[in-house]
């Protein structure tokens, strides 16, 4: 193939390939279609394609094979019990291109589902992580403080979980009400 322009049939499979392995936002399909054209072909050729992607685009979108909204609830819930905190899948949603309203919308469906999402994330997060008594061996209470606050975690939150005991004491707080 010759670098003058990329072909809508090559663009098209690139884009059915992604999402065939990955589930994407409409922004984030856009901006790898983009970035492999970039790759791909001169930048003449590119800046052409681009017009060529956001209409494969918006075409996806309209058939329901890009539903930003279902990516978005899927995503969070996903997230959420993996124990990240709404700061940072806030953040992860960002990068993928979501608009921020949409994203707060997401976060404020998971705190109607949960009593307090960030809470029960943090002891998800604990058990992934083996914070707080699921530590093997003694720790440093303000090195795991640290851990829980680099994760978007506030000190409250962090410090009710490592207060905890036992690891049912753990899943008892997690599906405890919010103070």
């Amino acid at each position: 193939m010759d670098h003058s322009e990329i072909p809508t049939e090559l663009l098209e499979r690139w884009a059915l390939a992604y999402l065939g392995r990955y589930a994407s936002s409409s922004e984030n399909l856009r901006r790898i279609l983009l970035r492999r054209a970039r790759r791909r072909a001169s930048p003449e050729a590119a800046q052409q394609a681009a017009g060529l992607v956001d209409a494969l685009v918006e075409r996806y979108r309209l058939s329901g094979l890009l539903d930003d909204a279902a990516y978005v609830i899927a995503c969070v819930q996903s997230l959420h019990r993996r124990g990240e905190s709404t700061i940072r899948i806030r953040a992860r949603l960002a990068a993928k291109g979501v608009e921020n309203s949409v994203a707060a919308e997401a976060v404020r469906t998971l705190r109607a589902e949960a009593a307090d999402p960030d809470l029960a994330a943090a002891c998800a997060f604990a058990r992934r992580r083996r914070l707080g008594p699921y530590r093997r061996a003694a720790a440093d209470p303000m090195r795991e403080l640290g851990v829980f606050a680099r994760a978007g975690f506030a000190r409250r939150i962090a410090e009710r979980v490592l207060a905890c005991a036992d690891i049912d004491e753990v899943e008892a707080l997690a599906r405890s009400e919010p103070d």
